[in-house]
């Protein structure tokens, strides 16, 4: 079995989940052994596409007519496409009916939770869908005491200084907005958000609220991935105060990196992020700032360990066994 990776127009998707989950793809394979073609003009029997632009929807259909099978990760959906740039909410009807076009073409259709199948299914796809998430680097993101130190002396934080995190673009469902009033009003603590979106882009009311973001509020922009993991290490808190995900890779860095969590408590986490657990799940904005304020106050059980564990079992390796398996029912 060989697998051709379809890298098509992967540019403009290397600095998102979607890119990485690429990147997460190539490792997965290499680690379970499964042999890819490196160039065009290799052969293969199996491609996997992860986007949706118009070039891998043509590539499918170019790949079944030399009798090859296809696997179509569907990463997005019209609810998590809603609320992100100019335009987004008027033309969400219609990217539903395109993902559903792209998603048809595939053999079997691969997407990261039990959350986002049941939404790729209430679109009338007649594929098989499976579950799978995204898997995790933990050799990679993992504690690290010295990164820590190294993170909090580039930002100049002394050793009493609690820092939050966050991590995304700045796009109104990632909760940017909720992120930066929870950050004003606790000015006692240093918040920092990572990612970066074009501000010609965005709809008007994240533009106005960057730009008058607070003085603890900190926007570093995008960042390597070797930074965004001195980031985790470096911070006491990840705060993720978004509306919508279809699984979150920046959630599984963040417990893979042992750094207590709060999530929004929406449907896509049910099932396998228990709150009390391995993360905490805030009901409300009020939620997330009574949660960063006890946290920060070393007055909430230790999550930490559990979420690792939760990591682990994600882990690169572990996702890539199950992986080889769809591929090989097709």
């Amino acid at each position: 079995m060989k697998v051709k990776l379809y890298s098509g127009a992967l540019k403009l998707v290397e600095k998102s989940g979607v890119g990485q989950a690429f990147f997460h793809q190539q490792q997965m394979l290499e680690l379970a052994g499964v042999e890819t073609a490196k160039t065009h003009k290799d052969s293969y029997d199996i491609v996997h596409f992860n986007t949706v632009f118009p070039d891998s929807f043509f590539g499918a259909l170019l790949a079944h007519l030399r009798h090859k099978k296809v696997v179509y990760y569907a990463h997005s959906t019209m609810e998590d496409f809603r609320n992100s740039f100019k335009g987004s909410n008027l033309l969400a009807p219609i990217f539903r009916r395109w993902i559903k076009l792209c998603y048809q073409t595939g053999d079997v259709i691969i997407t990261p939770t039990e959350y986002s199948k049941q939404l790729i299914k209430s679109y009338g796809i007649s594929k098989p869908v499976y579950a799978l998430s995204n898997g995790i680097d933990t050799d990679f993101f993992c504690p690290d005491a010295q990164r820590r130190a190294e993170f909090r002396k580039k930002y100049k934080l002394k050793d009493n200084d609690k820092a939050v995190i966050s991590v995304g673009h700045y796009i109104e469902r990632k909760g940017i907005i909720e992120y930066i009033n929870l950050a004003r009003k606790l000015p006692e603590y240093k918040f920092f958000w990572f990612g970066y979106t074009n501000l010609n882009i965005v709809p008007d009311n994240v533009k106005r609220a960057i730009e008058n973001a607070p003085a603890n509020l900190i926007l570093p922009g995008y960042v390597s991935r070797d930074e965004l993991r001195d980031a985790y290490c470096g911070c006491d808190l990840f705060d993720f105060m978004s509306f919508e995900e279809t699984e979150g890779i920046v959630v599984l860095e963040a417990l893979a990196c042992a750094i207590p969590t709060i999530v929004r408590n929406i449907p896509v986490y049910d099932g396998w992020l228990k709150s009390g657990y391995n993360i905490y799940k805030a009901d409300s904005d009020e939620d997330f700032m009574h949660l960063t304020m006890k946290i920060l106050n070393n007055d909430t059980p230790c999550l930490t360990c559990a979420g690792r564990e939760l990591a682990r079992n994600r882990s690169l390796r572990t996702i890539g066994q199950r992986l080889v398996g769809i591929y090989q029912t097709i």
